[in-house]
């Protein structure tokens, strides 16, 4: 897998804000949380942020204009002066964008770009495209939150981002929430909760491969169009996470057949399970998939669970198309190379 990666950020670089799935970051009552966030991005990193044109222009008019997301996306690109690119939010209206995107726009313009979420589907538009790209932070969940940004989001943004060494292991937090989403609530509270380390499921010794995934939505129809990289692509190292208001433990075991179908688990070296969004945990979900993964014959597939990506908070940064290791027998997780030059 060939793919280009960006220039690193510096202090001091312009880095644009945009709306690819959901408008909501323009609604008024919504805005105190975009001014929160840009400011800390000032204010940590050095980071001066610009809206892109359409992206504060609400939701009705987000929702009624994709092309106008898309034009967004490929201004951003095409600025000069934009080194980089953050979603807004999530949601789950991205894939709607797909027929206005010019990939060349994109080709010929690497930059970081970053966002989970529904912001998947842009992240395998850009990888259609030759580009390597971040799945980690959104603006508004990640830096808005009211009562400060968790140290271990910072410092995994800085190292994902702003260096070009290998990014290395990813360790665990101490303490994670749920991603609260009341984005119009000044005085809400992002309630922590102690968890323990992620933890190695199955498989043994140490497994290689390129960092692929997102969300289980992949399986909707649209974004079917969008799926070749994992079919092509025989050393992969599959990261997965959901929401529990969208897949059931059984939804979660029926991704893992579709993915099979689609010949997409015989390329898996390995799998990471991002934390699911709930306290206390769920084991349903575990149990569902060690059971899909004996039901397909991947019984010695190596399994992390429980990692620190995704609808969650704190979070890591993973790059798109970066060689990335299991360790079963240290039950660890690591990045072996940068996701950005």
């Amino acid at each position: 897998m060939n793919l280009i990666k960006p220039p690193k950020l510096n202090p001091g670089d312009k880095i644009a804000t945009v709306s690819p799935s959901w408008g909501i970051a323009g609604e008024f009552d919504v805005r105190w949380r975009y001014d929160l966030a840009t400011k800390r991005m000032r204010d940590i990193f050095g980071l001066e942020c610009a809206a892109a044109p359409n992206s504060m222009r609400g939701e009705k008019y987000l929702d009624e204009n994709p092309e106008a997301r898309a034009e967004d996306l490929l201004w951003a690109f095409s600025q000069t002066e934009i080194k980089g690119i953050i979603a807004n939010i999530g949601g789950n209206d991205s894939i709607r964008l797909l027929p206005y995107i010019d990939y060349d726009v994109i080709r010929n313009n690497p930059k970081v770009f970053i966002g989970y979420s529904d912001i998947m589907n842009v992240h395998l538009m850009c990888l259609k495209a030759g580009l390597s790209t971040f799945y980690g932070t959104n603006l508004l969940p990640s830096f808005g939150q009211p009562q400060g940004v968790p140290q271990y989001t910072i410092d995994h943004f800085k190292k994902g981002l702003f260096e070009s060494g290998p990014i290395g292991t990813i360790d665990s937090p101490d303490l994670f929430c749920c991603d609260p989403n009341e984005y119009d609530n000044e005085s809400q509270t992002y309630t922590y909760h102690p968890c323990g380390k992620y933890e190695r499921l199955q498989g043994r010794g140490v497994v290689r491969g390129r960092l692929l995934g997102g969300h289980t939505g992949i399986m909707e129809l649209g974004q079917t169009r969008l799926i070749a990289p994992f079919q092509e692509n025989e050393n992969i190292i599959l990261f997965v996470e959901d929401i529990v208001e969208c897949t059931s433990p059984a939804d979660f075991a029926d991704f893992f057949m579709w993915l099979d179908e689609k010949s997409v688990m015989r390329n898996a070296k390995g799998l990471i399970v991002g934390r699911f969004n709930q306290y206390p945990e769920n084991d349903e979900y575990k149990n569902a998939l060690l059971k899909v993964m004996e039901d397909l014959g991947l019984a010695e597939l190596p399994v992390l669970f429980n990692l620190p990506f995704g609808h969650t908070s704190p979070v890591c940064v993973l790059p798109y198309g970066v060689r990335a290791e299991i360790d079963c027998d240290k039950a660890a997780f690591a990045i072996l190379e940068s996701g950005v030059v």
